[in-house]
């Protein structure tokens, strides 16, 4: 047994530097993006497919990471904005429903008995709605440099502190999940991005266990993709099910080996990959913004 968690740590930690150096690609290096509009719908299913693969079970694994990286790679690959979109709240919206329900039964988390986490998790969801209607408002009042600027400092600045403090317990607190809620909502409001590396990182400020706060995350944005996927249904944005069906499949496909490995990996690592990969997309972010 200790060997085999031993591989999957090695696996793990292999998954997300290859996550990092294609995030870098992507954000660097736009003509290496592996999406490519094509008439052989088969090959671009695949693709798709094992996109969403590899990009979900980062997401259920550490709270961040799906839309991260798959919507500049759409969007550079040529697909439209708004259905890039909606395809992949549609696929979070089933993914993160299907990782937050099998958490629970792999007891990384327990809706059930635990009222503690149940109550976090209805208020992420309650927060992010609202949130995001805020931060609809607020956006077209706000330049997009000083938006994406604001969030990549924002994220560096936890990821060096849980860094610097990871060995700190801190005592939970009603009101700092409160704000985190609202925070992340409206970053993913004004700019698309920064829901989950917040999310996730800020539970752990709060006092909830690293487990606890991956599968919060997943099935908190699961419940806040549905209701944009119910808002999306009834607006004139036609769903481009060629794209959504592959994203959907590889996402769910990869969902309860994340959540094995979750459950498998000891909760300290955990921490400490949320911490650097924050981190990582803090810096990311505000080298992005200020370079392009």
């Amino acid at each position: 047994m200790l060997g085999k968690t031993r591989l999957l740590k090695w696996v793990w930690t292999g998954a997300i530097i290859i996550f990092a150096a294609g995030l870098i690609a992507i954000t660097f290096f736009r003509e290496l993006s592996p999406v490519h509009r094509s008439d052989n719908y088969c090959r671009l299913f695949v693709i798709l497919l094992l996109l969403a693969f590899f990009a979900e079970y980062i997401d259920s694994s550490l709270g961040m990471g799906y839309g991260t990286i798959l919507t500049p790679l759409l969007i550079l690959a040529g697909f439209p904005l708004l259905q890039t979109v909606a395809a992949i709240l549609f696929s979070e919206f089933v993914s993160g429903i299907t990782a937050g329900i099998l958490h629970h039964k792999a007891d990384n988390v327990n809706f059930t008995k635990d009222a503690k986490s149940r109550k976090v998790m209805l208020l992420m969801a309650a927060c992010s709605i609202g949130g995001t209607l805020l931060a609809v408002t607020v956006a077209l009042n706000l330049s997009k440099f000083y938006v994406r600027l604001y969030i990549g400092l924002m994220l560096l600045a936890i990821g060096i502190f849980l860094i610097l403090k990871k060995r700190t317990t801190y005592i939970f607190s009603w009101k700092r999940i409160t704000v985190i809620g609202l925070l992340a909502a409206f970053n993913k409001g004004i700019s698309g991005g920064g829901y989950g590396p917040l999310l996730t990182s800020g539970q752990l400020l709060s006092g909830v266990k690293e487990k606890n706060a991956v599968a919060i995350t997943s099935m908190a944005e699961g419940l806040v993709c549905f209701v944009a996927v119910v808002i999306y249904f009834f607006s004139s944005i036609k769903f481009d099910w060629k794209l959504t069906i592959p994203l959907t499949l590889g996402a769910l496909i990869s969902v309860p080996g994340a959540v094995w490995t979750v459950k498998i990996i000891p909760a300290n690592l955990i921490r400490g990959q949320i911490a650097y990969i924050t981190l990582f997309l803090g810096v990311l972010t505000a080298a992005k913004t200020v370079f392009h």
